[in-house]
């Protein structure tokens, strides 16, 4: 069957591999239809992913089909379209038995620790698969992005109406956004890129920061003189996240969403004068994933919006430098199978 591989940093080749084995107990075969592009796949690409090994097989945002499910498997079942979980806990541990198998010290990321869905079909554990009878196949690829956000935001927990900032109007920061509006929230969003200001207006206020403001001063005049209890950042930009601690009001939190290749430092005195608090989110549960599918069968979440670039598997190496170049315009790609 066909795949690509990412053989080192800026390099993507064509391969040819077996065919995918037959599901066990408690697994599905499915046939990947739809992969998303995210900044996972552009740092990798670029030599800056933490947590990655080359060769890999990227791909973890999947819009799936399923083939073929093994003994024990009762909620999907051959033809069913899904979204595929890619952050599979071993379900043993103590954080898994916790409840936050999302966080599992062995945890195994589709696409980044071990190789993903940038081939035709792939054995998963089907527990992992999210079936929806009325989503698209696009709109399933981008279930994982929306739940991704919807995590930041359960662990932001904002309350109603509350004064929020959204850094960064890529695909998290807007599955960042939609899932505050699902709560009652009317985020503040903040980017550098003025295609990115422009492209998220559509959903939410924008606070236009151009590169060598001052943050913290841009964001008093957008909300009104004060600064934001709740800022998500979701760039994973190590300057922005340094930065962000002057974006919070006293007493506030801080989320951050993205995460890049290096260290966070803050001044500790400042930290604790404004007893802020910092939070980390990562990954996202299975109740993340049902929430996203929920609001986007709603309506909450017009996710096809974000979608700027599309290829083929075969056009995926040619295409990929594009996608990854600064200033493409590219906001999601999605791959077709």
């Amino acid at each position: 069957m066909k795949a690509v591989v990412l053989t080192e940093p800026g390099r993507l080749e064509p391969i040819e591999l077996p065919d995918a084995a037959e599901p066990g107990p408690g697994e599905a075969l499915v046939a990947i239809r739809r992969i998303g592009v995210c900044g996972t796949d552009l740092h990798a690409f670029h030599g800056r992913q933490p947590f990655f090994s080359y060769p890999r097989i990227l791909g973890h945002e999947l819009g799936v089909e399923v083939v073929r499910v093994g003994a024990g498997v009762t909620h999907v079942r051959a033809g069913d379209r899904a979204a595929l979980r890619p952050a599979i806990a071993c379900g043993t541990c103590d954080t898994c038995r916790r409840g936050v198998g999302n966080a599992c010290p062995s945890l195994t990321v589709l696409g980044a620790h071990v190789d993903g869905g940038m081939r035709e079909r792939i054995v998963v554990p089907a527990s992992y698969l999210h079936p929806s009878a009325t989503l698209t196949l696009d709109q399933l690829a981008l279930v994982e992005p929306l739940s991704i956000g919807g995590h930041a935001v359960v662990r932001g927990a904002p309350a109603a109406g509350e004064r929020t900032l959204v850094v960064g109007a890529g695909p998290i920061g807007l599955a960042v956004t939609a899932h505050l509006l699902a709560a009652g929230v009317r985020p503040l969003v903040a980017d550098v890129s003025p295609d990115r200001r422009a492209f998220v207006e559509r959903w939410a206020e924008v606070a236009t920061v151009a590169p060598g403001d001052d943050p913290a001063a841009a964001v008093r005049v957008a909300s009104g003189g004060e600064l934001p209890t709740l800022v998500f950042d979701a760039t994973g930009n190590a300057a922005s996240m340094h930065g962000a601690f002057a974006l919070v009001a006293h007493g506030g939190r801080l989320v951050f969403v993205g995460l890049f290749q290096g260290d966070v430092t803050f001044h500790d005195p400042d930290f604790h004068r404004r007893e802020q608090t910092l939070i980390a989110s990562r990954n996202a549960t299975g109740a993340d994933f049902g929430r996203s599918i929920a609001l986007i069968e709603a309506g909450g979440a017009d996710v096809l919006a974000w979608v700027t670039d599309r290829a083929t598997l075969d056009g995926v190496p040619d295409a990929f430098p594009r996608w990854a170049t600064p200033g493409s315009g590219t906001i999601k790609a999605l791959v077709e199978v």
